[in-house]
C-alpha cells in the first residue's frame, strides 16, 4: 500500500502538480499585473474594516482567522523541518516562490468563492470551489468530485496529520502517551465542531492571533540573538535553491529538483494557495467593501502571513541552531523543530513547541472540519444525520492520527491534497475571465474614489449563475 501511495505521489508531485501550480500562479500573477505587489498595502486597508458582518455571514476577520487556523499548523513547524531534511535549505526559497505566486491564485479562488456563494437552509452563507464549479462552470459532477477529495483530505486525513504532530510533540516534551493525547483532542475538538462553522470561527478569532503572535515573538527573539548568522543563512538558502552547493559534487540537477519538489510540496501544504480549501471559509464571510474581490485581498494576506512570515521564522530557528548540520536518523519533523528551539533558548524550548503545535494543530483540526462541512452540505444539503455521522468519523480520524506513524499519514495527505489542487486549479483557470473582470471592476471603483460595491447589473451574463438574493442588494 505504501509503495502504491509513493508511486502516485511521485507522478503527481514530480511532474503534474508542480507545473500546474507554478504555471497557474504565474499566469494569474501576470494577468493581474502583479496584484500581490501593486496592491500589497491595500490588503491592510481591507483588514481595517474586517470585523463587520451580518446575520448571514461571519466577518472577514473571522474568515481570515479560520483560514489561518487551517494554514498555520503542522506545515509551519513539522513541514518546514521535513522540507529542510529532504530538500535542503534551498527548499525554503521555493516555499517563498510558491507563496509569492500563490497570493494571486488565492486572490482569484477566494473572489470566485464569494461571487458564487449561496445560503443554506439556516440562511448562512456557504460556498467554495464545489459551488463555483457547479454554478460558474455548470459542472456539478466536478464539484462533487472536488467535495469528495476535500472531505477525504481535510475532514479526515489532514486531521490525522495534525493529531499526529500533537501526539509526537507531547511525547517528546511531556512524556504523555499518544492514547491520552488522542482522547483529550477528540473531546476538545468535538465541543467545537458540533457547534458548526460559526463556532469554529469564534474560536479561531480568539485563538489564532494569540498563538501566532506568541510564536513569532519567540522566533524574532531567537533571530535577534543570532542576527550575525542571518546573512550567511540567506546565502545558503539561495545557493542551495539553485544547486550551487551541490555543484562540486556533480549533483546539481538532483539538488535543485529535490529542493524545488520539497519546497513546492510543503509550501502548498502550508499556505494552501490554489488547493481550494481557503475559499470555503472566504465564501462564508460578509465582505467589506461589499464586493467579492475584497475577500480575495483578505485571503491573499493569509498566504503571506503563513509562509513568508511564520514558515520563514521556523526555518531561521532550525538553520541557526546547527541541528541540521548534525543529522540524527531518528529525528525529523516536529522533533527537529523542538531540538532547534531548545538549542536556542534552553530546556523550555521543547515544551514551548509542544504547546505551540497543540494550538496550531488543534485550530487546524476544527478549521479543516469547517471546510469539510461546507462540502458535505453541497453534497447532501444539510442532512442532520449525515452531519452527525461525519463529525464522528472526523473525530475518529483524530484518534487514529494520534496513534499512527507519521510517514504513512503524511503520504496519504500528499495524495489527497494533490487531487484537490488539480481539480481546483483546472476550475479557476476555466473561470479566469470572470475573476479578472471582478478584479477590474473593483479597481475601477477604487480609482474613482468610490467604495467598491458589487452590482450584479454590471454583469448581466452572470445573472443566471448567481444565487438569488445574495448579491441583489449590491
Amino acid at each position: 500500500m505504501t509503495d502504491l501511495i509513493d508511486f502516485i505521489n511521485t507522478v503527481l508531485w514530480d511532474s503534474v502538480l508542480i507545473y500546474l501550480l507554478l504555471g497557474t500562479g504565474i499566469y494569474f500573477t501576470l494577468r493581474t499585473r502583479f496584484i500581490q505587489v501593486r496592491h500589497f498595502s491595500h490588503m491592510f486597508s481591507v483588514l481595517k474594516h474586517s470585523n463587520k458582518s451580518d446575520s448571514a455571514g461571519i466577518s472577514s476577520f473571522q474568515a481570515l482567522c479560520t483560514t489561518l487556523a487551517a494554514r498555520v499548523g503542522t506545515g509551519n513547524l513539522t513541514g518546514v523541518a521535513i522540507a529542510l531534511t529532504a530538500g535542503g535549505p534551498g527548499a525554503i526559497f521555493w516555499m517563498w516562490v510558491v507563496a509569492f505566486i500563490g497570493m494571486s491564485t488565492s486572490f482569484v479562488e477566494s473572489s470566485l468563492a464569494q461571487l458564487y456563494k449561496t445560503k443554506d437552509d439556516q440562511g448562512n452563507y456557504r460556498g467554495g470551489p464545489a459551488y463555483y464549479m457547479e454554478k460558474g462552470l455548470g459542472m456539478r459532477w466536478m464539484g462533487v468530485l472536488f467535495s469528495l477529495f476535500l472531505i477525504i483530505a481535510f475532514g479526515l486525513v489532514f486531521n490525522a496529520v495534525q493529531a499526529n504532530s500533537i501526539a509526537r510533540a507531547s511525547a517528546v516534551a511531556f512524556n504523555v502517551k499518544p492514547l491520552h493525547v488522542g482522547i483529550g483532542l477528540v473531546l476538545l475538538s468535538g465541543i467545537v465542531i458540533f457547534g458548526g462553522i460559526r463556532s469554529v470561527a469564534r474560536v479561531a478569532e480568539r485563538v489564532v492571533p494569540l498563538m501566532a503572535g506568541a510564536y513569532l515573538l519567540l522566533a524574532f527573539w531567537v533571530i535577534g540573538h543570532n542576527i550575525e548568522q542571518m546573512s550567511t543563512i540567506l546565502t545558503l538558502v539561495l545557493k542551495s535553491a539553485f544547486g550551487l552547493q551541490e555543484a562540486a559534487a556533480g549533483a546539481v540537477g538532483y539538488g535543485i529538483s529535490q529542493a524545488m519538489a520539497q519546497g513546492v510540496q510543503r509550501g502548498l501544504f502550508s499556505n494552501e494557495a490554489g488547493m481550494g480549501s481557503a475559499p470555503n471559509a472566504a465564501a462564508s464571510a460578509s465582505p467589506y467593501p461589499p464586493h467579492p474581490a475584497s475577500q480575495g485581498y483578505v485571503q491573499m494576506f493569509g498566504v503571506f502571513i503563513d509562509t513568508v512570515v511564520i514558515c520563514s521564522a521556523t526555518a531561521a530557528i532550525i538553520l541557526s541552531s546547527g541541528v541540521l548540520d548534525q543529522p540524527v536518523a531518528s529525528v525529523s519533523g516536529i522533533d527537529m523543530t523542538q531540538r532547534a528551539l531548545s538549542a536556542a533558548v534552553g530546556s523550555w524550548g521543547a515544551p514551548f513547541v509542544a504547546i505551540a503545535i497543540f494550538f496550531f494543530a488543534f485550530t487546524s483540526i476544527i478549521a479543516n472540519y469547517a471546510y469539510a462541512e461546507s462540502n458535505l452540505v453541497f453534497l447532501e444539503h444539510n442532512h442532520p444525520a449525515g452531519l452527525t455521522i461525519f463529525r464522528c468519523a472526523a473525530l475518529g480520524m483524530v484518534m487514529f492520527g494520534a496513534l499512527a506513524e507519521l510517514p504513512v499519514v503524511w503520504k496519504m495527505a500528499d495524495t489527497s491534497m494533490a487531487l484537490m489542487a488539480i481539480t481546483n486549479l483546472t476550475a479557476i483557470l476555466l473561470l479566469s475571465r470572470v475573476a479578472l473582470r471582478l478584479a477590474n471592476d473593483y479597481h475601477r471603483q477604487r480609482k474613482l474614489g468610490q467604495l467598491p460595491t458589487f452590482d450584479a447589473k454590471r454583469f448581466p451574463e452572470l445573472k443566471s449563475q448567481l444565487e438569488p438574493g445574495v448579491w441583489d442588494k449590491g
